[in-house]
Formats: structure tokens, C-alpha cells, sequence
């Protein structure tokens, strides 16, 4: 077997950040990291310390981290939402500026760096379950540093859409279920044969 050349990337610091947060670089990652500096550009914007900024997310990949850590869209603050289509695709909005863009990947990957001979044999092994973790990690390595190097316009299109803002996250009181005792976000209850409010799960079990 051939030895691998190694491949030296320069990662910026913004990308090494979102590596921190994911736990590992990979061309999913780095989809979103794209994403997040083309909308940060576009939108003049800051990461978002509360709701200033939500991003709509058409699937549940890698890349969804970087969102989070760049633009500080994350679930617990309610400004990040999954509508999991299973598309490369990501609409950010801007509250101060009420502007919003949709991004989504033009077409199918295809690799142009110097390595497209070992990279056809990787990406070959991936696909039919044969390689190694080695190959698997190599493999990801090589699209994540082609991907660095395309222009953006080259990966994702672009297209500003209409503005409808999604409404800020919902506030309610804790309530104790009537069958567990456990605090339950109120509206998240329902009502029982009895009248009594309980819990999702308890609701369930009583079916």
C-alpha cells in the first residue's frame, strides 16, 4: 500500500473553534462553518447572545454545530430549528435587520484537489463499507480541506427570501403532573379523563 501524503491545512481560527465544540474536523463541519461566515458576511453579523439571530436548518448533520458556534444559534435558546429534510440547506435571519437568506449545496460533491486518485479510492471504500477508520478519517480529511479551498458560490447558492420571522421561544410556568409530582413546562401538559394536567409521558402510559 502506498504511504499517504501529508496533507497541511490551515484551519482558521474561527473553524478551530467549531473543531473544539464538534470534537473533530470533517466535511460536515465544515459545510456549516461556510455557511456561517458566507451569513456573517452578508448580514453584518454578530454571534448572537440571545434571540438576535435564528437559523433554520433543513437537516441534523456536522455542520449544525458550527451554526451553533458561530452564530450562536442553539436549541436551548429556541433561535436554532430543525426541520430534518435531509437537505444541505440553511435559511439565517436577522431580527435587527429583518433580512434572511437561504443557502443550499449546488450538487453532488466532486473532489478537485491534487489527490483525486487516492481520493476516488477512498471515497469508493466508504461507500461500500470497507474502510478502515484510517481510510474513513483520511477520506474526510481530504473533502474538508477541498472544500476550504473552493469559492463559497462554488459549493452553496445563495438566494435572499422573504422575510418571515419564527416567533421567540416560548415562556410558561412548571407545573407538578398530577401522576409523576414531576415539573412540566405547562404548556407541554395535557388534560386527563379527570381534568387533572399531567405529563407527556404519563398521558401515554394511561393509553
Amino acid at each position: 500500500m502506498e504511504k499517504a501524503e501529508n496533507i497541511s491545512i490551515k484551519i482558521p481560527e474561527e473553524l478551530k473553534q467549531c473543531i473544539a465544540f464538534h470534537g473533530h474536523l470533517c466535511p460536515g463541519l465544515v459545510y456549516g462553518y461556510l455557511v456561517s461566515q458566507q451569513a456573517i458576511n452578508i448580514l453584518n453579523l454578530k454571534r448572537s447572545k440571545d434571540e438576535e439571530v435564528v437559523a433554520v436548518c433543513e437537516n441534523d448533520s456536522c455542520a449544525v454545530d458550527a451554526l451553533q458556534v458561530l452564530l450562536g444559534a442553539t436549541r436551548g435558546k429556541g433561535n436554532l430549528i430543525i426541520n430534518n429534510y435531509g437537505k444541505n440547506a440553511y435559511t439565517i435571519f436577522s431580527r435587527s435587520t429583518k433580512r434572511a437568506y437561504r443557502f443550499s449545496r449546488k450538487q453532488y460533491y466532486l473532489y478537485n484537489g491534487k489527490h483525486d486518485q487516492e481520493f476516488a479510492r477512498l471515497e469508493a471504500a466508504v461507500s461500500s463499507g470497507t474502510a478502515t477508520k484510517q481510510q474513513q478519517k483520511r477520506q474526510k480529511l481530504l473533502k474538508a480541506s477541498d472544500l476550504l479551498s473552493k469559492p463559497f458560490d462554488k459549493v452553496f447558492s445563495t438566494e435572499e427570501v422573504e422575510f418571515s420571522m419564527p416567533p421567540y421561544a416560548p415562556l410558561a410556568r412548571s407545573e407538578a403532573c398530577s401522576t409523576c409530582g414531576e415539573m412540566t413546562m405547562s404548556t407541554k401538559m395535557v388534560s386527563a379523563e379527570n381534568g387533572k394536567l399531567v405529563c407527556i409521558p404519563c398521558s401515554e402510559k394511561d393509553q
